[in-house]
């Protein structure tokens, strides 16, 4: 289900565009960072951390199988959101890759808060540290308020509530992609990258910061 916003995105920079979003995920995926994910409802925060995930040849994609009903927004246009509920308790973003059919994307894993820590804080409230607020993708959409209603929104433009903005930060230089979380399959395939020395990414990278 999709809901149309009606408020406008606030955010110094320039929305991605189509173009940005139609290569493949593993080449998104390290552009992708330092970006911001912006919310028509004032919350924002910087990406840190990322994994990729490509349809057919990955066996940890939910696309590995085919087109489905929960999935078929991966089989869609670029630069749409891709919303799934995960462990009967957690909704994960993702942001769709590569042209039609493909059933690829990008797992927004890790923001760095920047603005609306209020409304982040509210929609977190055991949440004791800020660095927490976003620091893993279940933390993040609930900071963010995502969940499956933004599943299949358009992240391109600003009209569909949530939006991905180039603020003229460039992505680190000479990333080297490492193994993803919580998969066991496809653990081979070195499709996670983060933020050097970023101290709001999640799991054993945050731990080595």
């Amino acid at each position: 289900m999709v809901q149309k916003e009606t408020a406008s995105i606030i955010w110094p920079g320039t929305p991605l565009s189509r173009a940005f979003f139609d290569r493949t995920a593993p080449t998104v995926a390290p552009q992708l960072l330092n970006k911001i994910l912006a919310a028509a409802d004032g919350r924002a925060g910087r990406i840190v951390e990322v994994e990729a995930y490509v349809g057919a040849i990955d066996p940890a994609a939910h696309t590995y199988r085919g087109k489905t009903p929960r999935n078929a927004i991966m089989f869609g246009p670029p630069g749409h959101m891709y919303v799934y509920f995960t462990y009967g308790m957690h909704w994960c973003c993702n942001c769709v890759c590569g042209p039609e059919s493909d059933g690829s994307g990008v797992l927004i894993r890790a923001l760095e808060p920047l603005r609306g820590l209020e409304q982040m804080r509210a929609a977190r409230p055991r949440t004791a540290r800020d660095r927490d607020l976003c620091r893993g993708p279940a933390r993040l959409t609930q900071a963010m308020g995502i969940s499956g209603v933004q599943n299949g929104i358009d992240l391109v433009g600003t009209h569909d509530g949530f939006t991905v903005i180039d603020d003229g930060m460039a992505p680190p230089k000479d990333l080297t992609g490492g193994p993803r979380i919580g998969i066991s399959l496809g653990k081979d395939l070195p499709w996670r990258w983060s933020v050097p020395g970023s101290r709001y990414v999640s799991g054993t990278i945050a731990q080595q910061n």
